[in-house]
C-alpha cells in the first residue's frame, strides 16, 4: 500500500477545506469515514461522512470491518466515528483522510507508523472560536453548548503532551490558506516522490 496522510487539528483548522482542496488537487484518493453524528447544512452523504446510525455501525463491527473507532458523548447524546474496511483502501494508492488524534494512533497500530502520515493543522484559539461560531450561525439550530464542548475537548485532545506522544512535532498553520496548502503539498511531494 502507499501512504495514508492524516490530516487533522482542532476544530475549525480548516481541515475540511484543506481536505477538500487536496483531494482535487494532487492524486490522493479520499477515504471518507463514518460517523453517527447528524449531517450539518451543507453536507452531503459521502463527501464529509458517510452518516449512518448506531445500528448499521453494529453491523460492521459484526463483521470485522472497523478499523478504528471513537464516541464522543455530547451534549446531543453519543457520537461515533469509525474508519471502516469497506473497500476504498487499496494496496499500491496514496489517500487523504480526516482524522483526530485517536483515530491517527489507531490506525498506525493497524497499518504501521510507515504507512501513515501526520499532516497537523493549527490555528491561533481565538480564531479558531471566532470561526467556529461563524460558522454555527449559520446553522438551523445553532448549537452553542456543543460547539463549547468541542473546543474545550480539543484543548485537552491535541495537547502538546498527547501530540508528543504519537510522535508529531511537524505543525502547519493555517494563517494563509495558500500558504498552508502548499507546504503541505510540498511535503506530500516529497514523500510520495523524494522531490
Amino acid at each position: 500500500m502507499g501512504k495514508i496522510f492524516c490530516l487533522m487539528g482542532k476544530s475549525s483548522t480548516g481541515k475540511d477545506t484543506i481536505f477538500s482542496i487536496l483531494k482535487n488537487g494532487t492524486t490522493l484518493k479520499p477515504i471518507v469515514l463514518y460517523t453517527t453524528r447528524p449531517m450539518r447544512n451543507n453536507e452531503e452523504n459521502g463527501r464529509e461522512y458517510y452518516f449512518i446510525n448506531e445500528e448499521r455501525l453494529a453491523e460492521y463491527q459484526e463483521c470485522n470491518k472497523v478499523i478504528e473507532q471513537r464516541v464522543y458523548q455530547t451534549v446531543n447524546g453519543p457520537w461515533y466515528y469509525a474508519t471502516i474496511d469497506d473497500g476504498q483502501f487499496e494496496l499500491e494508492d496514496n489517500y487523504i483522510m480526516i482524522v483526530t488524534l485517536e483515530a491517527y494512533i489507531n490506525l498506525v497500530k493497524y497499518f504501521g507508523e510507515e504507512k501513515v502520515i501526520p499532516i497537523y493543522v493549527q490555528v491561533e484559539d481565538g480564531k479558531r472560536l471566532e470561526r467556529a461560531i461563524q460558522r454555527e450561525r449559520q446553522q438551523g439550530t445553532p448549537n452553542y453548548e456543543e460547539l463549547c464542548r468541542r473546543f474545550l475537548a480539543d484543548s485537552r485532545d491535541f495537547s502538546n503532551e498527547n501530540l508528543q506522544k504519537a510522535n508529531i512535532n511537524k505543525y502547519y498553520d493555517n494563517n494563509d490558506l495558500d500558504e498552508c496548502v502548499k507546504e503541505i503539498k510540498r511535503e506530500i511531494q516529497q514523500i510520495i516522490y523524494g522531490k
